[in-house]
């Protein structure tokens, strides 16, 4: 049973990580890859709304996903698009990417091999994702612009599409530790945690929601 003050904790951990971004038009979105089909979903539909021209899916399996997708995040994104009707055209898939540092990097070099000119990127993640991806496409892709997008949903709305609080609540945890612990090792930019949220991630870390924290540091 999740506490009441937990709830209130991940709420805020929730809303620190969405950056409200207005979408608009990019070079190409890049949508990376997780358990959520919903990334996919809303790169859809933003591609649709014609905010670009363009979309990489990118990711390989985690522990999280080997089962769920077995021929990969990315290849499960990308026939996601093509169900919903996004011709193949303009569908580019990057298969390797294990983290979100190597989503972006893998992806900013298959762009390169295409030879597609980039100037801004809409960047598709996980709601309680954004400023995570964000932080780190600012490190590793400094001359472009970046723009942040996710399906619009509360917290509430997410974890009952996603079927599993605790699971939830681990990877909202697992998105904060990153946000603490990465920019001194060059994963991704600084920014400031307001103690608000720092303690109630500390709360939630003591309450036992850990099972996305990460000892060795990796993007």
């Amino acid at each position: 049973m999740i506490s009441v003050q937990a709830w209130s904790d991940a709420q805020r951990l929730w809303d620190f990580q969405q950056l409200n971004h207005e979408p608009r038009p990019c070079s190409v979105g890049i949508g990376l890859g997780s358990h959520d089909l919903g990334v996919a979903d809303a790169a859809v539909d933003l591609y649709r709304r014609g905010m670009m021209p363009l979309i990489v899916f990118t990711g390989a399996t985690s522990r999280t996903t080997r089962e769920r997708m077995p021929r990969g995040e990315a290849e499960h994104y990308r026939e996601r698009a093509l169900e919903l009707g996004v011709p193949a055209s303009a569908v580019l898939v990057e298969p390797n990417a294990r983290n979100t540092g190597e989503n972006i990097r893998f992806s900013r070099a298959l762009l390169a091999e295409r030879g597609v000119d980039v100037s801004s990127v809409l960047l598709v993640s996980k709601p309680y994702e954004e400023r995570r991806a964000y932080a780190t496409a600012r490190k590793l892709w400094p001359e472009v612009e970046i723009v942040s997008a996710s399906t619009p949903m509360t917290l509430a709305e997410y974890v009952d599409s996603i079927q599993d609080a605790r699971l939830v609540l681990d990877m909202l945890v697992g998105a904060q530790q990153r946000l603490l612990i990465y920019p001194e090792h060059g994963f991704m930019i600084w920014q400031e945690v307001p103690a608000s949220v720092a303690a109630a991630y500390e709360r939630l870390c003591a309450d036992g929601f850990t099972g996305r924290l990460v000892s060795a540091p990796s993007a």
